[in-house]
């Protein structure tokens, strides 16, 4: 698995993720928000282009979730869906603010 560099939102809060090419897998931690969002997106279309059909997205290590980045992971997921790749989501984390 390989780390990814973190993507920090506006107020400074990290997502990163583990990704597993081999696999087809995103493991994620932190808080999602858009720009953590947006880097997924980059990840899961950087799988797509290996050949992976099945993608699968851990956010178990999600601490919080903001309404915009899962509007982006919906979005992501919709498209996926489009192309042919099936973009499994598990442990999906409900809106709230850090330290809510």
């Amino acid at each position: 698995m390989d780390d990814i560099p973190a993507a920090p939102d506006s107020e400074g809060r990290l997502l990163e993720e583990v990704v597993d090419g081999q696999a087809g897998r995103v493991r994620a931690r932190g808080h999602l928000t858009v720009q953590g969002a947006d880097l997924i997106s980059g990840t899961v279309h950087g799988l797509r282009r290996m050949g992976h059909s099945t993608v699968v997205l851990d956010l178990a290590g999600v601490q919080a979730a903001d309404l915009a980045g899962l509007e982006a992971l919906a979005t992501l997921c919709s498209s996926m869906a489009h192309v042919g790749v099936d973009l499994l989501v598990r442990d999906v984390p409900g809106p709230r603010t850090p330290g809510h």
